[in-house]
C-alpha cells in the first residue's frame, strides 16, 4: 500500500494577495486593439495572458492564474458571451471577474451580455481610463469572493475535522463509511473497517496530565495516516477511539493494515512509571455480512476491538461474526499481535 500522510488545507491555494500583481487574459483578434489594452495593462502593473481566437481563449481562461478577462464579443472559433457562458457553467474553486468588449451598444445587447454571465460590458472603442477604474472594481470583487471562499473552506474544516488530531471527526467518517458501502456493493467489492483506541488511555492521563493524553492522540493520529492508502479514511471516533474505513479491502488484507498500524503506533516509554502508549485494534469487512451496513459493521468491529483488550491490549482481533450467519458459521478469530 501507499503511504501518505495529509492534511487538510485551511486557506485557498489561488488567493490573491492585495498587493500582488493579478493576471489578466486579453482575448481580442484585432491586433491593434489588442496591443493598445496588453500596454495600458502591464503599465498599470497587471500580468498578461494573451488569445487572438475564440478556442484560445478558452483554453487560457482555464489557467489558475487568470483571475481577470476582458474579451472581445466577436471572436473566429467561440465568441465571447459562449465563453462567459461555459465559464459561469463549469463547476470553479475560483472565481474568474469577466468584462465583455464590443461594438454593440443597444441595451439589449447589454442584457444578453450579463445574462451570458459577464460581469461588465464595455463599447469599443475601450475609453482606457475607464476601463482601469472598472478593473479596480473587478479587483475588489475577486478579494471578496476569495474572502467568502477561504470563509467557506475553514467553516468546512471545522465541520468535518476533529480539532486535536485533524482527522475526520465521528459524523464525517460515519458518512464516508456508508458511502463506500453503498460503492462496493455497486461495484462488488468489499469495505472494512477498523476500530482502535489508546491502551491504557485513562491512566496516561491520570499520571502524566491531559496534555500528555493529547500527545498520545496525535501520536496515534500520525502513525495511522502513514499506515494506509490515500484514499483509505481516518477518524476519531470518539475519545480516544478511531475508526479507519478501507474501501477494497477484504478481511485477510485488513489483518495486515491494523498489524502494521500497531507496529507503527508501538513505542517505548518516556517515563518509567508511564506504560507504553499501545493501541488494540478490532477488524471487521463488509464481506462477513449479508446485508452489511453501518451500524453492523461498527458493532462488530467494536466487539473485537473489546476482544483484543480483554486479552491482553497491544494486539489486533479480527472478527467476522455477524447475526445474519447461522449459528454453525459464527466463528471468530483472532490475530495475535504481540
Amino acid at each position: 500500500m501507499t503511504k501518505r500522510a495529509t492534511t487538510a488545507p485551511t486557506r485557498p491555494d489561488f488567493a490573491v494577495p492585495k498587493n500582488a500583481a493579478l493576471t489578466i487574459l486579453v482575448a481580442d483578434d484585432d491586433p491593434v486593439s489588442s496591443r493598445i489594452l496588453e500596454k495600458s495593462l502591464a503599465g498599470w502593473g497587471y500580468r498578461i495572458v494573451k488569445a487572438r481566437s475564440g478556442p484560445a481563449a478558452w483554453a487560457a481562461i482555464q489557467k489558475p492564474e487568470v483571475r481577470i478577462a476582458v474579451l472581445d464579443w466577436m471572436m473566429p472559433g467561440v465568441d465571447g458571451a459562449e465563453i462567459c457562458r461555459r465559464t459561469r457553467e463549469q463547476a470553479r474553486d475560483r472565481y474568474v471577474y469577466i468584462i465583455l468588449l464590443t461594438s454593440k451598444s443597444l441595451p439589449r445587447d447589454i442584457i444578453a451580455g450579463i445574462q451570458a454571465g459577464a460581469d461588465d460590458y464595455m463599447t469599443k472603442p475601450v475609453n482606457l481610463q475607464e476601463l482601469q477604474v472598472r478593473l479596480q472594481a473587478g479587483r475588489r470583487i475577486i478579494e471578496l469572493e476569495d474572502s467568502l471562499l477561504a470563509i467557506q473552506k475553514r467553516l468546512t474544516v471545522l465541520a468535518t475535522r476533529d480539532s486535536l488530531t485533524g482527522l475526520w471527526n465521528r459524523a464525517a467518517i460515519l458518512r464516508f463509511l456508508g458511502e463506500e458501502l453503498e460503492h462496493g456493493l455497486r461495484q462488488s467489492y468489499p469495505t472494512s473497517v477498523i476500530m482502535l483506541d489508546v491502551d491504557r488511555f485513562k491512566r496516561i492521563n491520570d499520571l502524566a496530565g491531559h496534555q500528555r493524553g493529547d500527545e498520545a492522540l496525535k501520536s496515534a493520529a500520525r502513525a495511522l495516516l502513514a499506515s494506509v492508502r490515500p484514499y483509505d479514511k481516518v477518524g476519531r471516533y470518539g475519545g480516544d477511539e478511531f475508526l479507519v474505513v478501507l474501501p477494497n479491502c477484504g478481511l485477510l488484507e485488513v489483518a495486515k493494515v491494523a498489524e502494521r498500524i500497531r507496529v507503527a503506533a508501538a513505542r517505548p516509554p518516556r517515563r518509567k512509571d508511564i506504560p507504553p502508549s499501545t493501541l488494540s485494534l478490532g477488524c471487521t469487512s463488509s464481506e462477513c455480512f449479508v446485508s452489511p451496513d453501518v451500524d453492523g459493521m461498527i458493532l462488530t468491529s467494536d466487539k473485537a476491538l473489546y476482544e483484543a483488550k480483554r486479552d491482553g491490549r497491544n494486539r489486533v482481533s479480527l472478527s467476522d461474526a455477524v447475526e445474519e450467519r447461522p449459528a454453525r458459521g459464527r466463528k471468530k478469530r483472532k490475530a495475535d499481535a504481540r
